[in-house]
């Protein structure tokens, strides 16, 4: 079974953020130039929310608002989700499942540590999976 600290482990714990009062338009070319499709919006050390690529489709475009006038902290979501790195992935799948999220801030002590995505749990699924597999031929074939 993997755990979030492993994923973060693997894939770095560097936390892309962004502060509530920029446009909407400048935190979407933040996360194109990052490739990602959320980034959190932060104010210091403190998670005031996260800006998903859904929220911008839903909350601007469907809406007819302008990004460049409008500011993140308008349209980010503020009931924001958050795991710790004991947190397995299975529960986070869980999670993501259930509130219908596909990312999740890691939180630590009451900091951002990390972020997981659900592409990053699916990966952590299927390596554990690969790794079950091949213990079990390893197992049957009696290597």
């Amino acid at each position: 079974m993997k755990f979030v600290t492993d994923v973060l482990k693997e894939k770095g714990g560097l936390v892309s953020f962004i502060t509530p009062d920029i446009t909407v338009y400048e935190a979407i070319t933040v996360m194109a130039e990052k490739e990602i499709g959320a980034v959190l919006v932060m104010e210091g050390d403190i998670l005031l929310g996260i800006l998903t690529e859904r929220d911008y489709a839903r909350k601007i475009i469907i809406q007819g608002k302008s990004s460049k006038e409008t500011s993140v902290k308008e349209i980010m979501t503020t009931k924001v989700m958050v795991v710790n790195p004991g947190n397995s992935v299975e529960e986070c799948l869980a999670i993501m499942t259930e509130k219908h999220v596909r990312h999740l801030p890691v939180v630590e002590h009451g900091k951002v540590v990390g972020i997981v995505s659900i592409g990053d749990a699916v990966k952590a699924i299927i390596s554990d999976q690969h790794f079950t597999i091949s213990n079990l031929v390893n197992y049957i074939m009696g290597s």
